[in-house]
């Protein structure tokens, strides 16, 4: 069925035709109000079936439910039908789509009931709860997360993160005497009677593995995945216009070699300012996602969940909340985008650079970030078996040092670690800096191998017995490589002019010397600039470290070393507990050298300098 024009605009469009002036109708002449809604009524709604035609649907109102939702928080309950909801039942995507009763806006279809519903049942979201909800304040905190960033992070650590931060909480109640009655008066059976929830969101994914996406997937509740172009085909004559109430709608996430975003369906327009869903993307509050036009391929009927398979089109606008009862945004300007370019350099193919535009976002930022990389990985590599990632780039921060990436990665896990890698200072940053900052930019260079370059440190000894104060000693360090050859490094260490007993020196890898590192530790409490220290100084993993340490006091405050500290100010430090911030240390570095090598390394030893004064 073809979209028709409520009598309202029927007539607004003569007027117009005869050359009147027609002004902008008030708020309270086109919006029902809940408690103008009664059983029995039948009302339209309107969406997108196929391409960018809007369609319309009957809408038979079942009742009204009082706070079902949540404290003053109600839903309209309706049947639906029309088009091809008899086969699919209430379809993914459809979230937005308006319902009018009299010419007059009612609210969004935006929840659905049962697992295998016999009928279309829909909850409706009021306009005024979408509209209300919208308004708030457009600034946002983030929740702080401990992440220590002296080593590389793997993925492991961080999919939590993301998963715990995006993970909806139930919206109903066990039960609800409201919604039982209104159920049994419509004939529907008990036992689905608290089973109301959201529509779920299509989640268009356009060049995405599905097997990168699937080990994602947790930290993406709510959602169903649709795999789609990577960019839609411009409807004609309808990629300029101005979106409308039933018009398909796109979130877009990530763009670019690879396309990520949501879509469902415009519900109201009001000047420049566009409402639609009905429901949360993921209750974020405020947020600089760009808005938009998305073109429907097809309606996949399903006995568990219908949808709409859509592709997003061009960017008509900015989503700029992201509420309990909507999203809402503005047509115009798209937000500004962090680039993103990963160039990939294989033995066995010719060298790829992809590139993305990302949103900026405290959640999304880093989790997109990682996703991006660890997809260039797994699509143009195999997915099984060990290999060898050496990852190097920069993140580019305006006004601060950039943070700079260099290290390798091996075994099943390499490429999802590559990946978070690059990660978890992005997520420190969105996540825990308490002062304003941008990211320009970020772009990496992964040398991909098949075989697994490891090396295992296997022996540590001193080339003269005799260790004096103020004289270089050289330390040799043998490695057993992958291949099972040995190699010996040799590396001179400065013995400080005041060294007196022993001092202790530890050969190891990098990734345990960055775990004893209490300067990486608590990143949470950190600047913009503590952070890009942190992330800078991150042990790698394809070198050999050598540190040497004396027995006295020290302590890191906020992220910064304090070594070699007199004893009372030690003592007072060690005695305060209450500055989180603040670490004891009972060892001091009196040195530390490194030695590139083309391995991941592994291992550790320790032997003691005894210092001969003669």
């Amino acid at each position: 069925m073809t979209f028709r024009p409520s009598p309202r605009s029927a007539c607004a469009a003569v007027l117009v035709a005869l050359g009147l002036t027609v002004g902008p109708l008030a708020a309270r002449d086109t919006l029902m109000p809940i408690g103008d809604v009664r059983p029995g009524m039948v009302g339209v709604g309107r969406t997108v079936f196929g391409g960018s035609r809007i369609d319309e649907f009957k809408v038979h109102i079942i009742g009204t439910l009082k706070s079902v939702v949540a404290p003053q928080r109600d839903l309209i309950l309706a049947r639906l039908e029309g088009g091809p909801l008899a086969q699919t039942g209430v379809i993914a995507g459809m979230s937005g789509s308006p319902v009018y009763i009299d010419g007059k806006l009612v609210g969004a279809v935006s929840y659905q009931l049962g697992q295998f519903p016999k009928e279309p049942i829909a909850g409706i979201t009021p306009i005024a709860e979408m509209t209300d909800a919208t308004g708030l304040a457009a600034t946002r905190v983030a929740t702080p997360v401990s992440i220590g960033l002296g080593r590389a992070v793997p993925a492991t650590d961080l999919l939590p993160l993301w998963r715990d931060a995006l993970r909806p909480s139930s919206a109903f109640s066990a039960a609800s005497a409201d919604l039982l009655h209104a159920l049994s008066g419509a004939g529907l059976a008990r036992q689905v009677a608290t089973d109301l929830r959201p529509i779920t969101v299509p989640l268009t994914v356009g060049g995405v593995d599905a097997a990168t996406f699937e080990r994602l997937m947790p930290a993406l509740p709510g959602v169903t995945v649709m795999a789609a172009p990577a960019s839609a085909q411009p409807s004609a004559g309808n990629a300029a216009a101005p979106l409308a109430p039933g018009d398909a709608v796109g979130v877009a996430l990530l763009s670019g070699d690879f396309s990520i975003g949501a879509t469902g369906t415009v519900t109201h327009v009001d000047g420049d300012r566009v409402y639609a869903f009905g429901h949360p993307l993921y209750n974020l509050g405020p947020t600089l996602f760009p808005m938009t036009r998305a073109d429907v391929i097809a309606v996949l009927p399903s006995m568990v969940t219908s949808s709409k398979l859509a592709s997003l089109g061009a960017t008509v606008g900015v989503v700029s909340q992201d509420r309990a009862t909507a999203i809402a945004g503005r047509l115009g300007a798209p937000p500004a985008l962090i680039p993103l370019e990963v160039t990939l350099n294989s033995r066995r193919a010719p060298s790829r650079t992809f590139r993305f535009s990302v949103v900026h976002d405290q959640l999304f930022t880093p989790l997109l970030s990682y996703l991006a990389i660890a997809n260039v990985l797994t699509s143009y590599e195999r997915q099984t078996g060990a290999a060898t990632y050496v990852l190097r780039g920069e993140a580019r921060l305006a006004g601060q040092p950039a943070i700079a990436f260099d290290d390798v990665f091996v075994g099943d896990q390499g490429a999802a670690n590559a990946a978070a890698y690059v990660a978890a200072p992005l997520t420190a940053l969105y996540r825990n800096a308490n002062e304003p900052f941008t990211l320009a930019g970020l772009s990496f260079t992964v040398d991909a191998d098949e075989r697994t370059r490891t090396a295992e440190i296997e022996r540590v000894w001193l080339e003269d017995a005799v260790v004096r104060p103020g004289r270089q000693a050289r330390v040799r360090v043998q490695l057993r490589t992958f291949d099972g050859a040995d190699q010996v490094l040799t590396q001179a260490i400065d013995v400080p002019a005041n060294a007196t007993g022993t001092l202790q020196l530890v050969v190891s890898e990098g990734p345990r010397l960055g775990q004893q590192d209490p300067r990486g530790a608590r990143a949470e409490l950190q600047s913009v600039g503590q952070i890009v220290r942190a992330a800078n100084r991150a042990k790698h993993s394809h070198r050999v470290y050598l540190r040497l340490t004396s027995p006295a006091p020290g302590a890191v405050v906020d992220g910064e070393p304090l070594p070699g500290l007199p004893p009372s100010i030690a003592g007072v430090i060690d005695a305060d507990r209450s500055g989180s911030g603040t670490t004891s240390l009972r060892t001091t570095t009196r040195g530390e050298w490194e030695i590139a090598v083309p391995f991941a390394v592994t291992g550790s030893r320790q032997i003691a300098l005894t210092i001969d004064p003669s």
